[in-house]
């Protein structure tokens, strides 16, 4: 701000006292303190405002921007919105155009299972060089047990065991009549 020195104020007091005397001179350094306190208040409650309206100025701009960004993604998701509706009408279109194709097609056989030449197709049927022929039928290795008819049958159905018959397993954990007992 202003460039006093030690030397300037020292200037300045000796006049003040001569001017002032040493009666008044208290009473004038006291108003004069008084008045710098007032102007520095007053600078820094104004350097305080200009802040915080710069602060408000900054923070307007930021929400603008993000509102901008807001409004163009919006807009980019309608947009792409829109072109999934044409494609998607695009695609009722062709099927309401081939719909008779597709009918005619359904009553052809549909094959299931890998498709021929593909890894699975190649390994389900993959024989050793030195296999022996076994009297089996040939069973394919995806289909699970039984579908084909080659599986095991389980053995005759077992009667039930009449009540309170002990289970066969558990025969030999059964208690033992009183007298064959070991003695305490």
């Amino acid at each position: 701000m202003f460039d006093i020195g030690f030397s300037e104020l020292l200037v300045i007091a000796v006049v003040a006292l001569v001017v002032l005397g040493p009666e008044r001179l208290p009473k004038a350094a006291r108003f004069a303190g008084l008045w710098v306190r007032r102007a520095r208040t007053q600078w820094d409650s104004v350097k305080q405002e200009l802040e915080r309206e710069l602060h408000a100025d900054e923070i307007k701009r930021q929400f603008r921007d993000v509102q901008a960004s807001v409004q163009d993604t919006e807009a980019q998701l309608r947009a792409s919105g829109e072109a999934v509706r044409r494609e998607a009408e695009q695609m009722r279109q062709d099927v309401a155009r081939h719909g008779d194709d597709v009918a005619a097609a359904a009553d052809e056989p549909v094959m299931t299972g890998p498709a021929p030449g593909s890894p699975a197709s190649v390994a389900q049927h993959v024989v050793a060089a030195d296999a022996v022929e076994v009297d089996e039928p040939v069973r394919d290795a995806m289909a699970p047990p039984g579908i084909d008819g080659t599986a095991p049958r389980a053995a005759a159905p077992v009667e039930p065991a009449p009540v309170g018959a002990p289970h066969p397993d558990t025969a030999q954990n059964a208690p033992l009549p009183r007298d064959e007992q070991a003695p305490r």
